[in-house]
């Protein structure tokens, strides 16, 4: 009721004086009170045009002080698409059931109390901050140059060519992607910034019981892996749009009951984007599948925090080929290529289907302290230790894994291969196991269905390598400590785990002594990787059905240790 008063003496005053500002802008926050805010806008018109019109030059000054609603208008838009930025292209509007692209979403923010509310306030040149946007050209085409009018048909206008010959070039590629690119390289984002992701189990009958999520389809599809992992808030609903389990709770994701069904849910809750762990993450995705075979390795741009080309057509191994060739790039992490199976197109120290990944990685067994200490008082005795120096200095001078052109260049410690021989068998048998003899390394086995022996007298060359890995140095690696993506902030590998498991320490060692540790780490078994030479120095890896397992047969004759980085094609 107070506000009906202020509104009645605000019309009073500008009964008495009707060129004045003064009783407008009475009127004007009167009506804001009342929440009238259409009418709040127009008295506020009015009362710009009161200044404009003034013949006093200071009301004049001060008309320039305030920003007109159109001005306004401009400005809530630009703040309404920043914060759409984290929102999918395209929604369901649930009252009118109506699909509304980015400019239908603006529109529908408009419409309410508060776009009007904001719309509303007597806006100060002050209180926005009004950035122009500089084009490409001196000069663009003008709203009031096109309106009502069509461009194709226009001619003498600055600028009209270009829109003009945009608009041929949009017609025309009617398999323009923009919005595939977009919505894929951003719905990880958009899923983590939703208030609520709803997620329907059509499989999951009617009161169904414990079990029946993780029986359902929704735990063997790609994309549905992130509409987990990315939400803060989760709801499970049954086939008849009933609560699953009848769990009431306002996050299943925090539903002891329903976390206990899937698999590794711990760590899926805590789960964080980014490159750490990467060897975990894929084998998450491993058993997972998509229509669309490109999907498998675009579901998981997201869970890896990086946007790339999508390129539908593009065929499966050469996508799952372009994120894997990403990981190792940015992160380094060798147990990428750590699988079994069939080697990619792409490259072949990639895999040609993500299923490769589906068996744990082979885990060391740990050193205890007390046999480190053993061992390197043993090496004092028998290795010059200026070696040792010299082979952890070469070691710690490789650079990290890098890919040119589908090529990588792989760090590593190289053993030559003297002899390849097939073991006794079935002539026709596949896959085919060989006897393997290298320099330095104890006799191991190779099962493969490539067939390493020629029937012609050429000879291979093959190489025997360990990937190199820079934690078997023993120390912290604070080159990339810490990884954020968004709101979250990940840490960086955990150096305590990796170390634990050669028996490793953190704390600080003199030169030699740490030396000697790389070289007990040096001694233990290692998963290896047989390569044959292509031309020279250029190398393609063969894949095994089982991991490469090799030792070096005395740690102690260094001096002849190869190190250095291979190119595999």
């Amino acid at each position: 009721m107070i506000w009906e008063d202020v509104l009645l003496d605000a019309q009073k005053v500008t009964e008495l004086n009707p060129s004045s500002h003064v009783g407008y802008h009475l009127i004007h926050a009167a009506l804001r009170g009342a929440q009238r805010y259409d009418e709040a806008i127009e008295a506020f018109k009015i009362m710009l045009s009161k200044l404009d019109y003034s013949p006093e030059a200071r009301m004049r000054d001060l008309r320039q002080q305030y920003v007109h609603p159109y001005e306004a208008e401009d400005a809530i838009e630009r703040v309404v698409r920043t914060e759409l930025e984290n929102v999918p292209l395209r929604l369901l509007n649930t009252s009118t059931g109506l699909l509304c692209d980015r400019a239908a979403q603006i529109n529908a923010f408009k419409m309410t109390a508060k776009y009007k509310e904001l719309l509303s306030f007597t806006t100060k040149h002050s209180d926005l901050k009004m950035d122009r946007i500089k084009g490409w050209e001196e000069k663009e085409v003008l709203l009031p140059d096109i309106q009502y009018k069509d461009v194709r048909e226009l001619k003498g206008i600055c600028g009209i060519a270009k829109l003009q010959s945009f608009c041929e070039v949009a017609r025309d590629d009617k398999r323009s992607n923009t919005e595939v690119q977009e919505s894929v390289n951003s719905m990880f984002v958009w899923y983590h910034h939703s208030a609520l992701t709803i997620v329907y189990l059509c499989d999951v009958p009617p009161s169904s019981q414990l079990g029946a999520l993780a029986r359902s389809v929704w735990n063997e599809r790609g994309w549905t892996f992130q509409e987990f992992v990315a939400p803060k808030v989760v709801i499970f609903y049954r086939k008849d749009w009933s609560l699953y389990l009848d769990d009431r709770s306002p996050n299943h994701k925090e539903s002891p009951a329903i976390m206990k069904e899937l698999k590794d849910a711990r760590t899926l809750v805590t789960f964080r984007p980014g490159m750490s762990g990467a060897r975990e993450k894929l084998q998450w995705a491993s058993k997972r599948v998509t229509t669309v075979q490109e999907d498998v390795a675009y579901a998981l741009f997201g869970i890896f925090g990086i946007s790339l080309p999508v390129i539908y057509g593009e065929k499966k191994q050469n996508a799952l080929g372009r994120l894997l060739q990403e990981i190792v790039a940015r992160s380094g992490d060798i147990t990428v290529l750590d699988w079994t199976g069939e080697p990619s197109e792409f490259n072949s120290c990639l895999p040609a289907h993500i299923t490769s990944y589906a068996t744990p990685p082979r885990t060391l067994s740990p050193l205890s302290e007390d046999d480190i200490h053993t061992q390197v008082s043993s090496l004092r005795q028998t290795v010059h230790t200026d070696l040792a120096l010299k082979l952890y200095d070469q070691l710690e001078q490789l650079r990290a894994p890098r890919f040119a052109n589908c090529r990588l260049q792989l760090p590593c410690i190289s053993f030559r291969v003297t002899e390849v021989k097939r073991r006794r068998g079935l002539a026709q048998q596949t896959p085919i196991t060989y006897e393997i003899k290298a320099e330095r390394l104890h006799d191991l086995l190779v099962t493969t269905e490539e067939a390493l022996l020629r029937a012609k007298l050429t000879r291979r060359t093959f190489l025997l390598i360990r990937p190199w890995d820079r934690h078997l140095l023993g120390v912290p690696d604070f080159a990339d400590d810490t990884e954020s993506i968004g709101d979250f902030t990940e840490p960086g590998s955990p150096m305590d785990d990796s170390d634990e498991s050669l028996g490793g320490s953190l704390v600080e060692e003199e030169p030699r002594s740490r030396a000697l540790r790389l070289m007990v780490r040096l001694g233990q078994p290692f998963d290896a990787f047989l390569l044959v030479q292509q031309r020279v120095g250029e190398y393609k890896r063969i894949a095994s059905d089982y991991n490469i397992i090799a030792q070096v047969k005395d740690i102690a004759s260094v001096d002849n240790m190869d190190v250095g980085t291979v190119e595999i094609l």
